[in-house]
């Protein structure tokens, strides 16, 4: 498994430098598709990590969210969602701008806020 999430982070790294994403969230979408976000990550359940819809529930209202998570995404790591993760730490993508990492933190906090299940 981490050869493959290594995997997909290299093949973004060669795809993604002169990215510049519209703000339109099918846009923003694809780009993160190209950067494997939707590997370990799905709308509306666990794969690997949080769900999107629970990561809006529990920062979408969380003043300074959009940059906290941008940066997030940009250097990865773990420690909020361990018990649903099981301590499995977000791979790191510094490939990625912070704009955009704001735009896929933007389009991850549009999403239906859905409260997470009990660890």
């Amino acid at each position: 498994m981490k050869q493959i999430v290594r995997g997909l982070a290299v093949a973004a790294a060669l795809a993604l430098p002169g990215l510049a994403m519209a703000n339109g969230s099918p846009q923003v979408k694809a780009a993160m598709t190209s950067a494997g976000c939707f590997v370990c990550h799905a709308v509306n359940h666990k794969v690997v990590g949080p769900a999107y819809s629970w990561v809006a529930y529990v920062f979408a209202h969380k003043p300074g969210a959009k940059v906290m998570l941008a940066h997030k995404i940009i250097s990865g790591g773990a420690g909020r969602w361990n018990a649903w993760t099981g301590g499995m730490a977000m791979i790191p993508h510094p490939q990625l701008t912070l704009a955009q990492a704001e735009q896929m933190a933007s389009w991850v906090l549009a999403q239906k806020p859905v409260a997470p299940p009990k660890p």
